[in-house]
């Protein structure tokens, strides 16, 4: 029969051998990318058609993974790239300048820039919007301290053709952009991936000649250890992103 010491080591070894082998299947669930913890940065709007589906396909996948998002500017996204608070990006292709050989960058989708201006305007009898012809037209636009690579975009489609927008609105939101156009304050050049949120309310028309693109793409620090989770995060994106183009 065993001493009372000897039962509190029995129950005590017997706990030691459970959370061992718990630890040992963590493990292994951490190496299959199964389990643990993985901060993804992403940047709203451009990324509205990929996100979703790559997040419900991830936790069918790996349901032990904690998956964090964060949503950020992309001066922020690059930040925490490079400070290791971030282990991926869902953003807009970085500039040169900003990323300065520290992030490598994975094209997933281009969205060209277009025309959104409501029913009523008269470039609804036009098939394509000629660019030459936006330096008359009021526009809406977001606003550039939130929104760089947007303004960054709009200032190379204008120095393309050697014009100026002008600028008659600000706005802070997909939704109050909308509402701007609709209510005739002007119209709006507007990435592709907007097409979904627009729906019926206003009309989109492609730009001629061709217009910059927006680039999304999964981004990571060019000397980071890229995690199993991780990777698999990445082929979620990768396939949808093949599926659907």
């Amino acid at each position: 029969m065993l001493t009372a010491e000897g039962k509190l080591f029995l129950a005590e070894a017997r706990d030691l051998t459970v959370r061992a082998a718990e630890s040992v299947d963590r493990v292994r669930a951490l190496a299959r990318g199964e389990y643990g913890e993985l901060h993804v940065g992403y940047a709203p709007s451009p990324t509205a058609e990929i996100l979703p589906p790559a997040l419900a396909a991830f936790q069918k996948l790996a349901p032990g993974v904690k998956l964090v998002l964060h949503d950020l500017a992309g001066d922020e996204l690059v930040e925490g790239l490079r400070g290791g608070t971030l282990d991926l990006s869902l953003m807009l292709r970085p500039t040169e300048a900003l990323v300065a050989g520290a992030l490598e960058f994975e094209l997933l989708r281009s969205y060209p820039l277009c025309a959104a201006f409501p029913a009523r305007h008269p470039f609804t009898k036009l098939k394509t919007v000629p660019v030459s012809r936006l330096s008359s037209e009021p526009l809406v636009v977001f606003r550039k301290r939130d929104y760089s690579d947007y303004h960054r975009l709009l200032a190379l489609l204008f120095e393309d053709v050697n014009l100026k927008p002008r600028i008659a609105a600000e706005c802070d939101s997909g939704s109050s952009l909308f509402t701007e156009i609709q209510a005739g304050r002007g119209i709006a050049i507007l990435p592709t991936v907007f097409r979904h949120a627009i729906g019926t309310r206003l009309e989109l028309r492609p730009l001629t000649p061709g217009a910059p693109h927006f680039d999304v793409g999964i981004a990571h620090a060019a000397n980071s250890d890229q995690t199993p989770a991780g990777e698999t995060f990445r082929a979620c994106l990768r396939s949808l992103t093949k599926r659907s183009n």
